[in-house]
């Protein structure tokens, strides 16, 4: 059998040390494979690695990272033309035919840890297996690793969290599981995983945590698409937390339907350290919610940020601002809602600006409305482009954007009252931005990487 040499490459991951190269790092050693595993948002083009590696393996996990691969995997065919090429995550599949016309000669999905290790050892023995998404076993059920971390940048030159005016921690990143229950119709995990989702054993979790806290992780965020789609499995892991790791911070992602259903279960949250709640409100307006699938409503909204403040908890709401529905005035009733909830300081800018991103895949292109306005895929972007009913707002979400691309270390108070003063320019004169509660940003917990796709 010959030396294989894996070489486990990132191009983006939110700020945070990749995951994605952790987990399968753990299953490629435990297997006797040589593993190299480099962050490229962080590192240098690893020059021996991609000459002398037999097997390379991009992880995209979202739109982005995918994106940014484009120019990484034309390097590395470049560079070394007799490697096998391989590309998994959630990202990898949706753009299966444009990767395989690149040169990738393995796309696989959800899951992903044992295909890599049978992958890696069929080219060792001269034969790779036929691997690739979907499976004939749908999405299998692993039997996971603790993630192994050797070698990958230190935690402290990844994202922090703003705990208070002069309580900045350093933040690692772990999954508690994977995959969602839901079928929300803009979402990228849906059609990888199709309503189903898989925990990760607590005991691995719990493992995966100590070793980030011992490299200086003083809170975590969980990468969970929904922390609380298996709310027995998140409270056992919370408990312990609050047991194992006092004084060990953490934040979560939760759908609002869960917030609501599962509100007896917040405070315990708080208890063992949770400070900090994801959820992707995405709009105000009911039809648009409707059309999305989200499974809330307007008014389920603030119900949603009561129960969260109730229990002490902080909430950083997502939104999709701008899609093919959104009129002018619906913009300006979005801000005026965000404000009247009180959380413009709890809105990362970026969210302002977002438009609805139709990939490869998305259940988007089920609706007629969105085929008719859809042009064909652009493959420089990944995504289906589409242009508004209303050149105005386009030009305003363009506005919006650019906005907060110049300005990324503004006030978020400030650049949502300039994002107010654009959204109502045609009014005359126009009405003054609500002001909510003012607060000092520094008492709202926040990630320093706010973006989200």
């Amino acid at each position: 059998m010959s030396r294989v040499l894996v070489l486990l490459l990132s191009t983006y991951d939110l700020g945070r040390q990749p995951f994605g190269l952790a987990s399968p790092t753990a299953w490629l050693r435990d297997a006797g494979f040589e593993v190299v595993s480099v962050d490229l948002a962080k590192e240098a083009w690893p020059i021996d690695s991609v000459h002398n590696a037999r097997l390379v393996a991009l992880h995209l996990p979202m739109h982005t990272a995918t994106r940014l691969a484009l120019s990484v995997i034309a390097r590395v065919r470049a560079e070394n033309p007799s490697a096998h090429l391989c590309c998994y995550g959630l990202y990898a599949p949706l753009n299966d035919a444009l990767l395989r016309s690149r040169g990738i000669g393995s796309v696989l999905g959800g899951e992903y840890e044992a295909d890599l290790v049978a992958l890696a050892r069929g080219l060792r023995e001269a034969a790779p297996p036929r691997v690739g998404w979907p499976s004939a076993s749908g999405v299998p059920r692993l039997s996971f690793r603790v993630p192994d971390r050797t070698g990958l940048p230190a935690l402290s030159r990844y994202a922090t969290i703003q705990m208070g005016q002069d309580d900045r921690r350093v933040a690692g990143y772990t999954e508690a599981s994977r995959g969602c229950r839901h079928r929300c119709r803009h979402c990228p995990v849906v059609p990888i995983y199709g309503g189903r989702f898989r925990v990760v054993e607590p005991d691995v979790v719990l493992a995966d945590i100590g070793a980030q806290v011992a490299a200086g992780a003083r809170h975590i965020t969980f990468g969970d698409p929904d922390f609380l789609n298996g709310p027995r499995h998140a409270l056992a892991v919370a408990r312990r937390i609050g047991r194992e790791f006092p004084g060990i911070t953490y934040d979560v992602t939760a759908k609002v339907e869960h917030l609501l259903r599962h509100a007896a279960l917040l405070p315990a949250l708080r208890d063992t350290g949770c400070v900090l709640v994801t959820s992707a409100f995405e709009s105000v307006d009911d039809e648009v919610l409707a059309r999305l699938e989200k499974g809330h409503t307007r008014a389920d909204l603030a119900r949603a940020v009561a129960v969260c403040r109730e229990a002490g908890l902080g909430l950083a709401p997502t939104f999709v601002a701008f899609t093919p529905w959104t009129t002018r005035a619906g913009y300006g009733e979005l801000l005026r809602a965000i404000a009247e909830l009180d959380l413009i300081e709890a809105v990362a800018p970026i969210q302002l600006g977002i438009r609805l991103l139709v990939p490869e895949g998305s259940r988007m292109l089920e609706l007629t409305e969105v085929r008719a306005l859809v042009g064909p895929f652009d493959a420089g972007t990944l995504a289906y482009p589409w242009r508004h009913p209303d050149p105005a707002v386009d030009r305003l979400q363009a506005e919006v954007i650019d906005l907060v691309g110049r300005k990324p270390g503004a006030a978020r108070r400030e650049l949502f009252e300039e994002v107010w003063r654009m959204a109502h320019e045609a009014a005359e004169p126009a009405p003054p931005a609500p002001q909510g509660t003012a607060r000092p940003r520094a008492t709202v917990p926040y990630l320093n990487e706010p973006w989200y796709c």
